[in-house]
């Protein structure tokens, strides 16, 4: 395979910065060899309209209702409709349901879109919804998907209706089967070959119908030439993994991928300049934090002490010096553009002679030690957290994590098993702030690190109330005291970057979910 040198024709510009600082902490930018392999396929191997794109990792499974990460989803997504779903501009629109309302506190009822069937001929009506709903819920299938857990029951009223039974009120039922809750799977087929049978070749009503996969290589879809929305504009789609930026740039520039996503500010910039290299960026809404354990007994136990780790990271100057601009800043975990964000709150002022003083009432007018845990794909970050957490006294080792052992801990039962601090992030697809804060912050979830009865209190109404505006005021007095508790180091919502050849042609929704039946290519 032809190497392909990267340097030899970078656009004119000004000189990149080779290393950031902040603090005491050096923090390398990424270091792109000066000859990479492109390792896509042979861009003269497929006939036809073909979009190649890539991602950081590869799907789980081809089981909607077995995963629940976006990596995995991301995919699924063009095989698989969902009831409701979200355009570009961020609203919920129609999918497999034309209509949805509130028939009772408890019931959601969906008026489904007619003729609609499966890639194998089967129809996709009431019963089939029904169906899919139920073995998501099933203890059986074990699903990990946790959006529907107030759905108690579903009956399917006549071949075009549905109605989903909650135990209690939930608000965004519509909001949570537009992606992970809402997916439908085809009764007859999985009857008829498994569970393992359908990971092994699924069968959606999406506009792509699967044709192979090679785990860890590549996914490769075909146009659903009867797709219900009407064609796709490209006629095949191919996914691959790539998990860094050298492997990215390499097949981007050999013309085995035209689409790299999940980008990072940090790789983003390295790519710039480079011939036949664009870069995209779209307002994104994906959210870092750090997560703070207020559990254990320690420095972190103190209240002043997680008020002085707020007061030592400057998050403007983080998204500045390691994210290219490429982020905004985020008061009190909820983001712009998700329901709840209150625009009135303010974050912590960035003073390093506060949090010194608070380290001091605390008892630590020395500081003292502690440790980041991070996904290695997040080190330029927790490393430059490291840095400006050292100006303050608070010496924090960065431990960094392949994303699968990050990712199994981050889900375990164990509140412990990321340490004192870690770096994490959510895609709040929904566009509501529960799907922010729904793991987190109530005592009995399994991510939480902070027990509060009045935190509780609120997350029980901002979770289950009908009122919206009841809904709006228990956020803003959740984020207040949030901001008071400091349980977490809010940071910032991430821009989605895209690097592209010349070819494709298409635009994210603020989740960044990679739903291409809108694409299209330049031949």
């Amino acid at each position: 395979m032809e190497r392909i040198r990267q340097g030899r024709a970078r656009r004119d510009g000004p000189p990149r910065r080779d290393v950031l600082r902040l603090g005491a902490i050096a923090v390398p930018a990424l270091a792109l060899p000066a000859l990479l392999t492109g390792c896509g396929a042979d861009p003269a191997s497929d006939a036809g309209n073909v979009l190649r794109l890539s991602q950081p990792g590869d799907p789980k499974t081809m089981d909607p209702q077995k995963q629940g990460d976006m990596t995995s989803m991301n995919a699924l997504i063009n095989m698989f409709d969902t009831l409701t779903t979200r355009g570009t501009d961020g609203g919920l629109h129609p999918g497999l349901a034309l209509t949805w309302r509130v028939v009772s506190p408890l019931t959601w009822r969906f008026t489904l879109r007619p003729g609609v069937v499966f890639h194998n001929g089967e129809p996709c009506d009431a019963h089939a919804v029904k169906f899919s709903i139920e073995r998501l819920l099933d203890p059986a299938t074990a699903s990990p998907i946790v959006e529907l857990r107030y759905v108690k029951g579903v009956t399917a009223v006549d071949d075009h209706t549905v109605d989903l039974h909650t135990s209690v009120h939930d608000p965004i039922i519509p909001e949570k089967v537009s992606l992970f809750g809402g997916v439908a799977v085809p009764p007859r087929h999985l009857a008829d070959v498994g569970d393992d049978g359908f990971a092994r070749h699924p069968v959606g009503t999406g506009p792509f119908t699967f044709v192979s996969w090679q785990r860890d290589h590549e996914l490769r879809m075909r146009a659903n030439p009867h797709y219900w929305g009407g064609r796709p504009g490209i006629d095949a789609l191919v996914f691959t993994p790539a998990p860094n930026a050298s492997s990215s740039l390499a097949a981007l520039q050999s013309g085995g991928v035209d689409l790299v996503t999940g980008l990072t500010p940090d790789a983003a910039q390295q790519l710039a300049g480079y011939t036949g290299v664009f870069l995209d960026s779209h307002t994104g809404i994906r959210t870092s934090y750090l997560s703070v354990n207020t559990l254990d007994r320690g420095p972190l136990h103190d209240k002043r002490v997680r008020q002085a780790l707020n007061h030592a990271v400057d998050v403007p100057l983080l998204i500045k010096a390691v994210l290219g601009g490429k982020a905004t800043e985020v008061p009190a975990m909820i983001p712009r553009g998700a329901f709840g964000f209150d625009p009135s709150l303010k974050p912590f002022t960035r003073s390093v002679p506060t949090a010194r003083r608070l380290l001091a009432e605390a008892g630590y007018p020395h500081g003292f030690s502690t440790e980041l845990t991070a996904s290695n794909i997040d080190s330029d970050v927790a490393e430059a957290l490291s840095g400006l957490l050292a100006r303050a006294g608070v010496h924090a080792r960065v431990n960094l994590l392949d994303p699968g052992t990050y990712a199994d801990r981050l889900t375990s039962d164990d509140h412990g098993a990321l340490g004192p601090l870690y770096l994490a992030a959510s895609t709040v697809w929904t566009l509501d702030g529960e799907s922010m804060i729904q793991s987190n912050v109530r005592s009995d979830r399994r991510q939480s690190r902070w027990h509060n009865k009045e935190a509780d209190r609120l997350v029980d109404i901002e979770e289950l109330a009908v009122e919206p505006e009841r809904r709006r005021r228990a956020f803003s007095d959740l984020q207040r005291l949030m901001l008071e508790e400091a349980p977490f180091v809010s940071l910032y919502q991430i821009d989605t970057i895209l690097a592209r050849n010349q070819r494709p042609h298409w635009t994210p929704g603020p989740a960044g979910v990679l739903a291409m039946a809108g694409a299209e290519v330049s031949r």
